[in-house]
């Protein structure tokens, strides 16, 4: 049975880079329909790969922890979501769209038959659902890991708003996904709104508000459109379709995708290798656990790519069995 390794999260992990270095290259990447991608390489170029895909209103920045870390020794290939950071708006917002960029940037960074780990967050973890079948992502993904996301029912299920479960509740999320309100200026209120929908408690002041500039920078537009997607959103075919070796993250105190979500997964993926509930921490687990995540994705690497990077000290472990259903999965803090 395969393991991951789990890392300690505790307050002195929680500090990590907000602002990722240089890349080592910038490439502008066309996708199936047109539309116009910015793509960030980073590290050396006989390095192990690692693909990183970002969420709902995030950019490139959102993974500086991981990039700082890894680019060392492995190549980061990280890009903006259309209408996202760098990238162009498109009228197409579609899961079939997001699935034609991750092949675009795959077939544009890897060589022929070259494997990577793909990594998801979010928005980012549903374009991979959304890609699982597709022949580039098959020729090249090694291993996936999917961080704070869902294949489907998130309007049901998000406890953004604070009242029961049912048609309120449900109608005031739909809202707060589509709406077309302008976020305005990063304040004391909005890092407190943005910490309680997106957040743990005891996320670090600085992190907040890295995460908070992040979202505030998205275009008001491509936040409605987007969000319309998530809110209508439905892959679990993509699930049953994600043949490769996956693993699982997710934050005990996820509003948008509560962990319900990625038990959901566990329990569907053919080849899932470890869920990992990280307790107290919230929707943004690759900033909230930064070195848990990266990680997690150096293992992945030297296990699924065969090639390995310098895994350094990961300080106190425990292992984390990997298991395919519910009742069996390891709950951390459960």
């Amino acid at each position: 049975m395969s393991r991951l390794t789990r890392t300690d999260t505790g307050a002195g992990a929680v500090a990590g880079a907000v602002a990722p270095p240089a890349p080592a290259r910038v490439l502008t990447v066309e996708s199936a329909d047109g539309a116009r991608l910015h793509v960030e390489v980073h590290g050396p170029d006989n390095a192990p790969p690692v693909v990183l895909a970002h969420g709902w209103t995030c950019s490139t920045r959102f993974w500086a922890a991981q990039i700082s870390e890894l680019a060392a020794d492995h190549r980061v290939i990280a890009y903006d979501q259309r209408g996202h950071g760098r990238s162009p708006a498109s009228p197409a917002c579609t899961t079939d769209a997001l699935a034609d960029d991750l092949e675009a940037v795959l077939a544009h960074t890897l060589a022929p038959g070259e494997k990577a780990v793909v990594v998801g967050h979010s928005m980012g973890g549903m374009t991979v659902m959304a890609a699982s079948a597709r022949p580039r992502f098959r020729e090249h993904a090694a291993a996936v890991l999917l961080c704070s996301t869902g294949s489907g029912r998130l309007v049901a299920q998000a406890r953004v708003v604070p009242l029961p479960a049912g048609r309120v509740r449900s109608w005031m999320t739909t809202r707060i996904l589509t709406s077309r309100a302008p976020l305005g200026p990063v304040t004391p209120v909005a890092k407190r709104i943005l910490k309680y929908a997106t957040m743990g408690a005891g996320s670090a002041p600085h992190l907040v508000e890295a995460c908070a500039r992040i979202v505030h920078a998205c275009p008001r537009a491509v936040r409605h459109s987007w969000g319309r997607v998530l809110a209508a959103l439905d892959l679990d075919h993509g699930v049953r379709d994600l043949r490769v070796p996956t693993a699982v993250i997710a934050g005990t105190a996820d509003r948008l995708t509560p962990p319900a979500h990625a038990r959901s997964l566990a329990a569907e993926l053919p080849h899932c290798v470890g869920l990992t509930e990280l307790p107290g921490l919230g929707h943004m687990t690759p900033v909230e656990a930064p070195e848990l995540v990266t990680a997690t994705i150096r293992e992945l690497v030297t296990t699924y790519t065969g090639k390995t990077g310098h895994t350094g000290d990961t300080g106190n472990t425990e292992a984390v069995r990997a298991d395919r259903t519910v009742n069996e999965q390891v709950k951390e803090g459960a």
